[in-house]
This record gives C-alpha cells, sequence and structure tokens, in this order.
C-alpha cells in the first residue's frame, strides 16, 4: 500500500503485530485508530469512498473494522445495490450504538471470541433488541434489524473471528419477527393444511416437485425456474443445493425434505437431449422456464385448490413464508424439548442450553431434526 495515501485495515495491523493498538490510542490517548491514522500519522484517506467518511459513533476500532469489511464483502460477493448497503451499515450502527449505550462499550468482536462469555453476551445481545423491540415501529423494520446483525455474526463465525453467534436466537425469543409487511400489516403465510390442499392438486410430478422447492426448501421463483441438476448434491449430509450467487442469502440450500421428490424428477427426465434443467422449456432461450411461468402454474394449482389468503389468490412468496414460519416453529418445539435440561442446570433459557451445552455438531443436527420433522408433517401428501 502507498504510505502517504491509504490507511492501514485492521486485519493488517493485527497480521503485523499491532493488534492491541486500537485499545491503547482509545484508552490513553482519546483516539479511534482512523484519528490516529489521518490526524498524527498523516495518511491523506482522499478516497471517494463513502465508508470512510462514515461516523459510526461507537469507540472500538476493531468492530467498526469488522463492520466495513463484511459490507465490502457482502456488496462484491452478492452484488448488493449501493442502497442496500447503506441500509446495512444505518441498522448495523444502530445496534452497535445502542449496545454501547447499554453495556458502556461495543466491544462487540471481543466478546464473541471467548465462549465463556457467551451466556452473558447472549443477554446484553437480547437488551438490545429489547430496545427495538420497544422503539421501532414495525416487525418489519425489527426484523430487518435482526437479520443485519444476525448475518455479521454468521460471518465473523464463517472466518473463525467468533466462536459463537449471540443473536441466533433473537427471532424466536421475540415470536417471529416478519419481514414481509403490507400496509403496515403482516402478510399471510399459507398454513400447513393450505399446502396440503395445493400438493393433493398436484396432479403431475413437475407441479409436485415446483410446489415442495418453493414451500420445503424456501426457494425464489427464479430460483426454482432455472434449478439444473447440477446444482443439486443429493448424497451429502445433508443434502443441499449449491447456487453460484443468491439474494440476500446464503449459496448453499439444504434439502431437509424432497430428495425424493428430485430423484424422482431426474428419473423422468433423463433421457436423450435432456439440458438439466428440472423445468425445461424448449421454447425458452435459456433453457429453462420463466419465472412468471412459475406463478402461473402455481396460481393454477392454488386455483384447483380453492386455497385463498385474505380473499386473495397467493403466490409463490407465501411460499417462502410459510418456510421461515416453519423455522421459527421448528426452533421453538427444539427449545420446549430441552427446557427440563435448562431447568436441571439452573439456566434461565433454553436456547443456551442449545447452544452451550450441545456441541455445534450436536446443535446443527437437532436444528436439522427439528425443521425435517416439521416438513416431514405438511409435505407426506400424495395426490
Amino acid at each position: 500500500m502507498s504510505p502517504a495515501t491509504e490507511r492501514p485495515s485492521y486485519e493488517w495491523l493485527a497480521d503485523h503485530g499491532y493488534s492491541g493498538i486500537a485499545y491503547t490510542l482509545r484508552e490513553h490517548h482519546n483516539l479511534t485508530l482512523k484519528q490516529f491514522i489521518v490526524e498524527e500519522v498523516g495518511v491523506d484517506t482522499d478516497k471517494d469512498d463513502e465508508t470512510l467518511g462514515y461516523e459510526w459513533e461507537i469507540s472500538d476500532e476493531e468492530t467498526i473494522e469488522r463492520f466495513e469489511t463484511y459490507l465490502r464483502d457482502r456488496q462484491r460477493r452478492q452484488n448488493l445495490a449501493d442502497s442496500t448497503i447503506r441500509s446495512k451499515r444505518t441498522r448495523l450502527a444502530r445496534y452497535a450504538r445502542e449496545y454501547e449505550a447499554l453495556h458502556g462499550a461495543a466491544l462487540l468482536v471481543d466478546r464473541v471470541q471467548d465462549p465463556d462469555t457467551q451466556p452473558e453476551e447472549i443477554k446484553r445481545v437480547l437488551s438490545v433488541f429489547d430496545v427495538f423491540d420497544d422503539e421501532l415501529a414495525s416487525n418489519d423494520s425489527k426484523a430487518k434489524h435482526h437479520y443485519d446483525v444476525n448475518d455479521w455474526y454468521v460471518w465473523l463465525q464463517n472466518r473463525a473471528i467468533a466462536t459463537y453467534n449471540p443473536a441466533a436466537t433473537v427471532a424466536t425469543s421475540f415470536g417471529g419477527w416478519n419481514t414481509d409487511t403490507e400496509d403496515g400489516e403482516t402478510k399471510p403465510a399459507l398454513r400447513a393444511e393450505q399446502l396440503r390442499e395445493i400438493l393433493t392438486a398436484c396432479d403431475v410430478q413437475a407441479d409436485r416437485l415446483l410446489v415442495v422447492a418453493l414451500g420445503a426448501w424456501g426457494l425464489r421463483r427464479g430460483e426454482v425456474a432455472a434449478l439444473h441438476v447440477s446444482q443439486f448434491i443429493p448424497n451429502a449430509e445433508p443434502p443441499r443445493i449449491e447456487f453460484d450467487e443468491r439474494k440476500n442469502g446464503p449459496s448453499s440450500v439444504q434439502l431437509l425434505y424432497g430428495v425424493d421428490d428430485y430423484l424422482d424428477r431426474v428419473e423422468a427426465l433423463d433421457e436423450s437431449g435432456w439440458n438439466g434443467y428440472l423445468f425445461p422449456s424448449n421454447a425458452a432461450e435459456s433453457g429453462h422456464i420463466a419465472p412468471g411461468t412459475v406463478n402461473n402454474r402455481f396460481e393454477r394449482l392454488v386455483d384447483d385448490a380453492d386455497v385463498t389468503l385474505r380473499g386473495d389468490r397467493p403466490t409463490p412468496h407465501a411460499c417462502r413464508r410459510f418456510w421461515y414460519n416453519a423455522y421459527q416453529d421448528a426452533m421453538q418445539n427444539l427449545q420446549d424439548q430441552v427446557a427440563p435440561v435448562a431447568d436441571d442446570q439452573g439456566s434461565s433459557s433454553a436456547a443456551v442450553v442449545v447452544d452451550k451445552y450441545l456441541s455445534e455438531d450436536q446443535a446443527r443436527r437437532a436444528r436439522r431434526d427439528a425443521m425435517r420433522e416439521r416438513l416431514a408433517e405438511v409435505f407426506e401428501v400424495r395426490s
């Protein structure tokens, strides 16, 4: 880097043996790392980069640096719009400022590096969302704050910076905030019995797979339309679908239910000349059906099943909302099952038992099994 114009990142300083510099500057000189580099060292960061001028208004420089690195990474890897990044930055800053106001310092990175701090850190994080629950106007806003905060902690975990995610069970603690709102009201999700009725209306294999992909895998209509056999890894544990790019979500989707439906579809299509798409189209240049065709097929199925939501025909996205609600229900059922263990351990939270007393592999397997059982209850229906 140019020593005259480029400000070193926290990661660079830590890699070169200066991991304690931010603490020293803050505690003994009342300076942030950026202030020291720019004002005292004299580095001229004259760049057209809005993050350099953004005031996070918290004292912990490492947390700020991890926020900024996370946002750059998300924008580059997920191709997010500038407006989306600005919204994420605003919500992360609000979370960090509220955390600092409640707990003295926003040492968000430092405190998730020691697993012994987990119970207390979960309480601190929940207290921030207690404030959000009182102050934010809608469930939509609450859920978006939680999504961004949770995603940041997951990002830290994936890079071996954090040993746990203290925000993992926030949504279930508050009854499951929903990010889908319309005119101030939560958009409805399909109920389990309605999905069963739609499945019963599926006369052909392709229609059933379409409903499974929407409701049991939680995919968007565009993702369903373009599903290709090369994306599926059915023999993994758990089986999964891989995406090169995916909007606001992980690139890998676990198949906790529906592998048999996928295999049946492949067997039916596996013939000479098949292009590998699960919903092929000879008329489309892409080789697969369009997202609008997913809409049309789903509309036909819900009409045949005579299913409505608030008097209107549900869209494919109502299946996606079902998936999220089912996941929240499954996690709550899991916590209910371990509640007696929490009592025996003297813990005030079943969520802490899941995270602290089960190994990471055991907790992951328990969450998968709970969701798999929930989906089987709904989708074990054949026309």
